[in-house]
């Protein structure tokens, strides 16, 4: 005899799928952080995990109250065609188009109201419908056991997930952030920085400076600096590999350390850290033009 469908246990389970998805989506990211350029000052990574967890309640409640709205439903209307079209229960294709219809008023209404543009509309709703059509067909099973089941493999999806990218990165299978190598070629033209300050580079080997910040220890990269102004002439330093490239300016009257190299190679950036060694705190030149 087929075991009866318990909506307690499709409201548990879509619950759980809920919040794995999200414990999922924060692995992603943070790996995804480590294949892109740091910020100007590292982020306090033990501050965002307490505040991950802090707001892990509200997650939860979050995904209660969507499995409650739009996973019951999609299910309930699911069983019903089943029942009414075949006297019998729906194929699983059925229930991501319930999940669809029942989005579609809440997220178009918000979007007509708000004058929202139209493809950013349509991927919400596609992505809204994708997951919450994960967590009702995880969840629309009769087996016994299905909680405690999704629980471990969902765990083991979000650690394995996370330790999978951690030696990808590692063995260099995921492209973890490194500078771009320059070359003295790159150099010419303006460098500024978005607190104001430029570096001017000729391709002689000359440097005009204007306004760049002069950092004393305790500094931070965004605060008030010593400022300083003047020319002379630089040069560029290869280094072993592109994380020990460095650039020096000879400014008579302005004495900064070698610039480091950092951003992209479509928007390349010469950095000096800012504060103790190892702060990761960095003041930053952009490169805002060619030049001779």
């Amino acid at each position: 005899m087929r075991q009866k469908r318990s909506y307690g246990r499709i409201l548990l389970v879509s619950t759980l799928v809920g919040n794995l998805e999200v414990a999922l989506a924060v692995v992603v990211v943070l790996l995804y952080v480590q294949t892109q350029p740091p910020p100007d000052e590292r982020p306090d990574y033990a501050a965002v995990a307490a505040a991950v967890f802090s707001a892990w309640p509200l997650v939860a409640v979050i995904a209660f109250l969507l499995t409650v709205v739009f996973v019951l439903p999609a299910v309930a209307l699911a069983d019903l065609l089943g029942r009414l079209f075949g006297g019998r229960e729906a194929p699983w294709w059925v229930v991501p188009p319930m999940v669809a219809a029942l989005l579609a008023p809440p997220v178009l209404g918000y979007a007509a109201y708000n004058d929202a543009q139209t493809r950013p509309t349509l991927i919400f709703w596609a992505s809204a419908t994708v997951s919450l059509s994960v967590g009702a067909l995880i969840a629309r099973p009769r087996y016994p056991g299905l909680l405690r089941r999704v629980a471990l493999r969902g765990t083991a999806v979000v650690a394995g997930t996370g330790l999978l990218g951690a030696l990808g990165l590692t063995a260099g299978l995921l492209p973890a952030y490194e500078p771009p190598a320059i070359g003295p070629q790159t150099m010419p033209g303006s460098w500024a920085a978005h607190t104001g300050g430029s570096l001017v580079f000729t391709s002689d080997g000359r440097v005009t400076a204007s306004g760049v910040g002069r950092h004393r220890p305790g500094d931070h990269p965004s605060g008030p600096s010593e400022r300083c102004s003047g020319s002379g002439t630089w040069s560029y330093e290869p280094g072993r590999d592109v994380r020990t490239q460095q650039i020096r300016t000879d400014v008579p009257g302005c004495t900064w350390p070698a610039w480091s190299v950092g951003g992209t190679a479509r928007q390349p950036r010469i950095q000096q850290e800012v504060g103790d060694p190892g702060s990761g705190k960095f003041y930053r030149l952009r490169k805002a033009s060619g030049g001779s």
